[in-house]
């Protein structure tokens, strides 16, 4: 499958996923595709389509926790912020992702 295919296809997975738990995916349709391209490589690379902006630790487990979607393993602070760590995805009420507030966890 190439690269286009197979955005598509976690763009479909994605969205049956993130939907029911107040997501979207994000109005910038140009950071939409670039994300999803860089996850298609890293998924390409290294096996999962990881985070694109998170470091893994190499530990199965905890690297597990940024496969994306990652929103139910960081749920609360995802809700927080209205964002997942990427932007890939936004609360459903968003229309202006930029003005969205990125922090921390331990700033909750």
């Amino acid at each position: 499958m190439g690269t286009a295919e197979r955005k598509e296809s976690l763009r479909y997975l994605y969205d049956k996923v993130v939907d029911p738990l107040g997501f979207k995916f994000t109005p910038d349709a140009a950071l939409a595709e670039e994300l999803l391209e860089q996850e298609v490589k890293l998924e390409q690379d290294l096996g999962a389509p990881y985070c694109p902006c998170q470091m893994r630790s190499r530990v199965r487990g905890e690297d597990m926790r940024i496969v994306c979607p990652c929103i139910p393993f960081h749920r609360a602070h995802f809700d927080k912020m209205k964002r997942c760590w990427c932007g890939l995805f936004v609360h459903k009420d968003v229309t202006d992702p930029d003005s969205l507030p990125q922090f921390p966890p331990d700033e909750e």
